[in-house]
């Protein structure tokens, strides 16, 4: 079994699609609940918790407004639709909304919400092997933190700042808007009220919203209990929506390790135009990204400057360069020097550059800048950022694996190429 965190708010309104059980009451239908002075406040009463648990398995409940893609440039609400049983508990001045379901239904919607279900057979089976990998990783992971009784620097994120060069092997300490550098990585929180969350920030979970494909199942009960091992240790098997060519190795986005099987690997397969190949493996939101292979954006000085400023809350007034420190064997900058006239600052990891040169995110940090058109003090008046791909590029290429499932190649060997060395592995 797994527990998802579904959404977090201040009232949830959700519909139970058939009949549950609360605390030994039949309930169905349509239902709200509030947090207030730290209760929930449901049908006139306060309660610390609430569970509804269906009484057939083919039940569902649905939940409005979950919001999908948060921070992202696709972000919005949606409502979704559950199978398995709904926990809501209080979170602080929230509640948060928990679904319980054994993990290979979860799986039935993870591979339906990070692509279209509508996928090749060879692709969902891919996909349905390396979701289980990285969830049971996951929660290896979190066993052995439990019963460690610590926390790692790693959590969450890590962050290195100072003022001499970034020190290679960064550590979480406090933030210093003097420093000039801050070197940052974002991972996988440490969930305490679940065990993943239903966002990008783990693995995409929007129930059987759009798990409408039989081929989904089937995917998934082939595939049941396949994962992929290196050494006999899971594998944390990352992936991304377009490599852009070449995919990047783990230690240029996350933590300073290796992982031997998240290596870069030349991937000849992602630059396609084939609408009926993205068409099968884009959900409609993604599909609204149509330049995710080479992109551009383009700033004036003043709108790059006031973006930096804002984002990094330091006033760097114009900005004169931002110069690659550091990149990644695919070529992704993993360190970028940003040179202004009145700061500079060395900023990374990948996502950090990303989220600091965009409104939401850049596709990548695959990128060069063009600068032109300079002041009467050198300063430049305009840049333009050429990139390449979407995401952070580690691991599988979804992009790239449709066209490899569209070709006919063996799910296996679509694995294999992604993850170099590592095996499959039938656990019971």
């Amino acid at each position: 079994m797994v527990n998802v965190g579904i959404v977090s708010a201040q009232y949830i309104r959700f519909h139970l699609n058939g009949i549950y059980i609360q605390d030994d009451n039949e309930v169905s239908g349509a239902h709200e609940v509030h947090c207030t002075d730290g209760v929930i406040q449901w049908q006139g009463q306060t309660f610390k918790e609430l569970i509804f648990k269906p009484q057939a398995t083919d039940y569902s409940f649905s939940i409005e407004d979950v919001v999908i893609g948060v921070n992202f440039h696709w972000e919005r609400k949606q409502t979704q639709t559950f199978l398995g049983s709904l926990r809501i508990i209080v979170d602080g001045d929230k509640l948060c909304a928990i679904n319980t379901l054994p993990v290979e239904r979860y799986l039935e919607s993870v591979i339906s919400s990070e692509m279209s279900s509508t996928s090749s057979p060879e692709l969902l089976k891919a996909h349905a092997v390396i979701s289980r990998s990285w969830l049971l990783a996951m929660l290896e992971k979190e066993e052995g933190r439990r019963n460690n009784d610590k926390r790692e620097p790693e959590k969450g994120y890590g962050i290195a700042q100072s003022d001499e060069k970034p020190n290679p092997s960064p550590v979480t300490i406090q933030s210093s808007q003097t420093a000039s550098s801050l070197i940052k990585w974002y991972d996988r929180e440490d969930h305490t009220l679940f065990d993943v969350c239903a966002d990008d920030h783990c693995q995409r979970y929007q129930g059987i919203t759009n798990a409408n494909n039989p081929h989904v199942v089937e995917a998934v009960s082939t595939t049941r209990g396949q994962i992929l091992t290196y050494k006999g240790e899971i594998c944390d098997t990352r992936f991304s929506k377009c490599c852009g060519g070449i995919t990047e190795e783990y230690q240029y986005c996350w933590d300073n390790i290796t992982k031997p099987y998240l290596r870069s690997v030349t991937d000849p397969y992602c630059n396609t135009d084939d609408r009926k190949i993205l068409s099968e493996v884009l959900n409609d939101y993604d599909q609204e990204t149509i330049d995710f292979y080479n992109w551009s954006v383009e700033y004036t000085q003043e709108q790059l400057s006031e973006l930096i400023s804002r984002k990094r809350g330091i006033d760097f007034g114009r900005i004169r360069s931002l110069e690659p420190v550091e990149r990644g064997k695919s070529g992704r900058i993993t360190l970028l020097r940003i040179v202004g006239e009145k700061h500079t600052m060395v900023i990374g990891k990948e996502l950090e550059i990303r989220k600091t040169l965009s409104e939401s995110h850049l596709y990548s940090s695959w990128f060069t800048v063009e600068e032109s058109q300079y002041d009467a003090d050198g300063f430049p008046k305009r840049f333009v950022i050429n990139g390449r791909g979407w995401g952070h590029g580690v691991g599988l290429c979804q992009i790239g694996a449709a066209v490899m499932g569209a070709k006919g190649i063996d799910y296996k060997d679509i694995l294999t190429f992604y993850y170099p060395g590592a095996e499959i592995t039938s656990i019971s």
